[in-house]
């Protein structure tokens, strides 16, 4: 709709997507890693004798840490969707349409309008929103990845150890 001849007959479909494309998910995966970290800084993560199930431990450990860092990845690429939308959108009508606690609640109003924005501020803002996207998309992937690693340790040390 941005792209199109006239995106200004579009503006109240585009500004409530523009809002949300600019925010910080609201979900995020945040480890319960205390007992890691005791097995990694007091050296017992070497007392589990079974190979196969310290390499899965670690391997999942890793997985973690690499999701985390894609939050770091992902809130830059946000930051920079941010200020190139302050090219293209008026930050008034941010304000209208966006309640106490942070949810839209007002539609746009009928005078919304954007800001003149020449061509290579338009692509300025779709290449950030299309990195922002693709982040996106890559932790939703790893995300459903390693739910599938953490079923597959738990069963793995359920017949290790003989757990039910």
């Amino acid at each position: 709709m941005m792209n199109s001849p006239r995106p200004e007959d579009f503006t109240k479909l585009i500004y409530p997507y523009a809002i949300l494309a600019g925010r910080t998910l609201p979900y995020r995966f945040v480890p319960n890693d205390g007992t890691m970290l005791q097995l990694k800084n007091s050296g017992a993560l070497r007392l589990i004798r079974k190979r196969k199930v310290v390499d899965s431990i670690s391997k999942y450990d890793i997985n973690v840490r690499n999701i985390l860092g894609q939050y770091a990845v992902e809130e830059n690429q946000i930051e920079h969707y941010r200020t190139a939308a302050t090219k293209i959108f008026d930050a008034l009508t941010f304000g209208y349409m966006i309640g106490e606690d942070a949810a839209i609640v007002n539609e746009t109003p009928g005078n919304a309008s954007f800001q003149a924005f020449t061509k290579r501020e338009l692509y300025e803002w779709n290449y950030r929103l299309y990195g922002l996207a693709g982040i996106n998309k890559a932790n939703r992937r790893d995300l459903r990845l390693l739910l599938k690693q953490a079923a597959e340790l738990l069963d793995l040390l359920k017949k290790e150890y003989h757990i039910e």
